[in-house]
């Protein structure tokens, strides 16, 4: 039975003071909305359809290459029943269990909405309210029950009894599973007799009752689950909650942290067992890291791959592969098209850009290496550069095996060093070295006997 999810994400978000729109920010790494579709999406759904409204392009962009979500623009927005008749009318008719989730609650996880969809479907009911029991249920609508247990209505907690208030525990999260072809039939039933003129989907319910359609309400284990964020407060505390989330299911794999408060995971990472994370350590995209690893502290890595037994300390990475048994950092950079080859050493402050560095070279310290292939063997002394951009065009590097490279050369590229050469330190390269030459420039050290006690005689003379 096909199953369809739709998305509300329209909200203008004010209480996040932002000029982006509030589904947009982002919950370790991911648009708070891309956490509610990818548990939709894991659910089962067959069909996600996102409801745009404020900054509709931005909301867009960030499903631009999932070919299983679509768009559809509220462009007034007149309240949740509201929008889910605008996608009625985009689409002709809602199939299937058809169920209504928020851009604004990421922590809501595939098991419940599976849960939902199964009450559903095995009761046959026009609708089941996911439901939850927070500590403090002040402000939230309440789920008034029958004997047998089915729903007779919400009640806002302004309009509770002092009995209530104190009974009825159970509260509404605002998501629901319907019946496609009910709900198809009956959206247009809402009506705006309320204070704030808009079509709230809650009247679903009363609607329901009222022609005596089966309705019923499933009670998450977890109302954290349902926690909806407004505000950068709220946005702190649901990632928080996400990330101890990750970080305990690593820990469940084999992974080691020392602190899980002190390290963030983004959905799409993978780690190895056996592999620890130190504290200030961030993993973000589609960063993979291997088996017996040590990464961190104080490391931010993006779309890295890294090898087994690798150490990776004090290190910012983009869009880098690290193989096996590699060493970097402290205080490293690798920018994007960097590639280190099994048992390369990356020291501290050494900035790698596009360059391949080969299987058990060096680039100890105070080093930039742009532009460049590296082969195996090779050490490059501290304070080395590639200089491979004039000011308008990138040219390459091409160092050979077992090169030796003397500290703080410049290899003006585009230049090739041949293998097994030499090239003795302070030297500024200009030209091609061939296999196993010596490469010098200097200019001649000229040393004139007593000349800086003679200044400083004269200097004392003018005082």
């Amino acid at each position: 039975m096909p199953i369809t999810a739709i998305v509300l994400a329209a909200g203008e978000g004010t209480r996040m003071k932002s000029r982006h729109p509030k589904v947009a920010h982002k919950l370790l790494d991911k648009p708070l909305v891309w956490w509610t579709v990818d548990s939709a999406r894991k659910a089962g759904a067959d069909r996600i359809i996102v409801v745009v409204g404020n900054g509709a392009d931005e909301v867009r962009a960030i499903f631009s290459n999932d070919a299983d979500v679509e768009c559809v623009e509220q462009t007034e927005r007149l309240g949740t029943g509201h929008a889910v008749r605008v996608v009625r009318n985009a689409i002709g008719s809602f199939n299937g269990p058809t169920v209504i989730l928020y851009g604004d609650t990421p922590l809501v996880t595939p098991k419940t909405i599976r849960a939902l969809v199964e009450e559903t479907t095995t009761h046959h009911n026009a609708c089941t309210v996911l439901t939850m029991r927070p500590p403090n249920p002040t402000g939230y609508g309440r789920i008034k029950r029958d004997q047998s247990g089915a729903v007779l209505a919400i009640v806002e907690h302004k309009d509770c009894t002092p009995e209530e208030q104190e009974t009825l525990t159970e509260c509404n999260s605002g998501m629901y599973c319907f019946c496609g072809s009910r709900l198809t039939a009956n959206i247009d039933k809402i009506g705006t007799n309320n204070a704030q003129g808009e079509y709230y989907l809650t009247d679903m319910v009363d609607i329901y009752v009222g022609m005596g359609e089966p309705v019923s309400a499933l009670c998450a284990d977890d109302f954290s689950e349902m926690l909806g964020v407004n505000s950068r407060f709220q946005l702190a505390t649901a990632t928080k909650i996400m990330q101890l989330r990750i970080n305990e299911r690593l820990m469940d794999e084999g992974v080691t942290m020392l602190d899980p408060n002190l390290v963030w995971v983004g959905p799409d990472v993978k780690v190895g067992r056996d592999t620890e994370l130190l504290p200030q350590t961030m993993l973000w995209g589609k960063t993979t890291i291997g088996e017996e690893c040590v990464i961190g502290p104080n490391t931010r890595l993006t779309n890295v791959q890294v090898g087994d037994g690798s150490n990776v300390e004090e290190t910012v990475g983009y869009d880098t592969v690290i193989e096996q048994r590699v060493t970097v950092g402290p205080r490293a950079y690798l920018r994007p098209g960097t590639h280190l080859l099994d048992g390369a050493h990356v020291g501290t402050h050494v900035e790698i850009k596009n360059s391949t560095i080969g299987e058990g070279s060096k680039v100890p310290h105070l080093s930039y290496i742009g532009d460049t292939t590296m082969g195996s063997g090779v050490n490059i002394g501290a304070g080395s550069i590639t200089c491979n951009y004039d000011g308008k065009h990138k040219s390459p590097t091409t160092i050979g095996n077992d090169v030796f490279v003397g500290s703080d050369t410049m290899m003006v590229a585009p230049v090739t060093i041949g293998d097994g050469a030499l090239i003795g330190a302070s030297s500024c390269i200009t030209n091609d070295v061939p296999a196993d030459a010596l490469a010098l420039e200097r200019s001649k050290q000229q040393v004139i006997e007593g000349w800086a006690a003679v200044r400083r005689k004269r200097m004392q003379e003018e005082d």
